[in-house]
């Protein structure tokens, strides 16, 4: 039982459109028919709204926050379900036909949630590789997979099954971009 409530909360807490509902409420706008459609900070700073953007990117963080830590606090067994959990509820939000974000942002709250390390290390290389290069999916791709092969390398083989996992869902998530960036067609991301 408690493995089916932390599952749906958790989808629940993460399946909330903030990037959505702070255009809609303030700019009058839907972000899907902004920028690429997509739901999540990096199009949010396309509506030419920063204090929506960084906003967006806050929120989708701490409402994977919110219940990965009060999981780890109280159901320690289930980190993994309710970090997925969140994750998904992000990229498939049932509110929205399933049509959600990317997930980086949200993944980025699974990361300080469960070991802050885990967090400082995403959040150094994805900020390295997007000085170099400008931009935001291919930062969030190669920040992604340092977190699986960070763990390898420190030898915590156990996790390393749920970080590859999470990798291969944000690869997915960023399909488009990948095809964008081979065929030199990715729009750079102006984050201030």
């Amino acid at each position: 039982m408690d493995y089916l409530i932390v599952s749906i909360i958790s989808y629940l807490m993460g399946s909330i459109p903030f990037g959505l509902i702070l255009t809609q409420l303030f700019l009058n706008k839907d972000i899907r028919n902004i920028g690429s459609g997509n739901i999540g900070a990096t199009n949010a700073l396309r509506t030419g709204n920063k204090i929506i953007g960084y906003s967006t990117l806050i929120l989708d963080i701490v409402k994977a926050i919110i219940p990965v830590i009060f999981v780890k606090n109280n159901y320690p067994d289930l980190i993994y379900i309710a970090s997925l959990c969140a994750f998904l509820g992000h990229v498939f939000p049932i509110w929205l036909k399933f049509k959600g974000g990317k997930g980086v942002a949200t993944y980025v709250g699974i990361l300080f949630s469960i070991n802050l390390m885990l967090g400082i290390i995403f959040a150094l290389i994805w900020g390295i590789v997007f000085l170099i290069f400008r931009y935001s999916s291919l930062s969030s791709i190669i920040s992604s997979i340092s977190i699986p092969i960070y763990i390898l390398i420190t030898d915590q083989i156990s996790n390393t099954i749920f970080f590859s996992i999470m990798f291969i869902l944000i690869f997915f998530t960023h399909r488009e971009n990948i095809k964008r960036l081979k065929n030199k067609e990715e729009s750079k991301t102006k984050i201030y």
